[in-house]
């Protein structure tokens, strides 16, 4: 992790070891009885030996990349402040491990397992000129918030006149599928917020991508919720710019070009999406690839222009198909490139369910349903 970088590796393992028990119980309690911290134990022992610094880029994984772009947060701005359940120790997947020792108990701190209270007491926090990054645990938590959110922070500028804001409220949630988290630790809510003016919604995919966005997410003069791909913490692994850097919101990002069809996603299934990529460019099949990035506001100038060079789009997300946010873009794209479209758009997402246990192989929408999606769409 990055604050492991900041320290010796045995410190680092040591400081990690010395809270095994407790981290233990609270991940049984999560339901995460098949993940031991001695996985977690060996994650740091990785993260601290092989990390690889070369041309000011640093080998980490999506999580250290959080912890980084929290670090500099705090570092760069005294009026920043990092809070939520267990934030203080590191939290259940170790992002902020080390904030609350270099910065201090009164600007990293736990709060009440109170999410309405965490939202409620960031806006006010941001009401008189701080930088609030707050965390909800789970985004299947968020919910008891939501009235915090979207009718007190997205509004907080627009009633006042343009007198007071929010602004540098953040929201950091861990969202969608991770495996094994069933119903109430694997769902995706992006769409609930992208309904509401005056917030910003982010997702990344990447750990280079996360560490920017975020630092780009405190910054922004309005309310922004981060969702980051729990499922990608430890897998997403790549050499990321040390120091302080930002990547623009509400940009989309061509990740993979091609003249066929156009793919739209964002957070971790892009790289699903990409395999299905590459098995289509084996029959033949040019995919053009695009992170969205910012949900709210999108870009839809950037998907608009492959969809008119290709002809063809598919939008993939977790979450189910009826009224998510591929729904939106599906119809924006439509009435922008009507004349244009050489078939339908095609969307492949989570089914209309609660999120399953067992059964979440037939749920997600995977390489296999995009690739039939693909070809579906450019034989019709």
């Amino acid at each position: 992790m990055a604050f492991f970088a900041r320290a010796s590796p045995s410190q680092a393992i040591r400081r990690l070891k010395d809270q095994s028990q407790f981290l233990n119980r609270l991940l049984c309690s999560c339901g995460w009885q098949n993940r031991s911290i001695a996985t977690a134990v060996d994650d740091a022992k990785a993260s601290v030996h092989s990390s690889v610094e070369s041309g000011g880029k640093k080998r980490i994984n999506l999580c250290s990349a959080i912890n980084d772009a929290l670090y500099i947060a705090l570092d760069s701005d005294p009026r920043s402040y990092v809070f939520g359940e267990d934030v203080g120790f590191g939290g259940v997947f170790r992002c902020t491990t080390g904030l609350a020792d270099t910065f201090g108990k009164h600007r990293v701190f736990n709060t009440p397992l109170c999410e309405q209270g965490i939202v409620g007491f960031g806006i006010g926090l941001a009401a008189m000129g701080n930088r609030a990054v707050a965390e909800i645990q789970f985004a299947d938590y968020i919910f008891p918030a939501f009235d915090q959110i979207v009718n007190e922070a997205a509004k907080f500028r627009y009633r006042s006149g343009n007198l007071f804001n929010c602004g540098g409220l953040t929201i950091r949630t861990p969202y969608g599928a991770v495996g094994h988290g069933a119903l109430y630790h694997s769902q995706s809510p992006e769409a609930y917020f992208c309904h509401v003016p005056g917030l910003k919604v982010v997702i990344p995919r990447s750990p280079t991508q996360a560490k920017g966005l975020l630092l780009a997410a405190i910054r922004d003069p309005n309310p922004v919720i981060f969702f980051e791909p729990k499922w990608l913490y430890r897998l997403s692994v790549e050499d990321v710019p040390e120091g302080d850097y930002t990547l623009p919101l509400s940009q989309a990002e061509v990740i993979r070009e091609g003249g066929d069809i156009t793919l739209v996603g964002w957070g971790a299934q892009l790289a699903i999406m990409e395999e299905a990529c590459v098995e289509a460019s084996k029959e033949g099949i040019s995919c053009e690839l695009i992170d969205l990035r910012t949900l709210l506001p999108w870009d839809k100038e950037i998907v608009e222009a492959s969809v008119n060079k290709t002809g063809r789009l598919l939008v993939s997300h977790e979450a189910p198909i009826t009224g998510g946010f591929g729904a939106e873009i599906a119809a924006s794209i439509t009435e922008r490139c009507f004349l244009r479209l050489e078939s339908p758009v095609a969307r492949v997402c989570g089914l209309d369910t609660p999120f399953p246990l067992v059964f979440e192989p037939f749920y997600m929408p995977t390489k296999n349903k995009i690739l039939d999606a693909i070809k579906a769409s450019v034989n019709f």
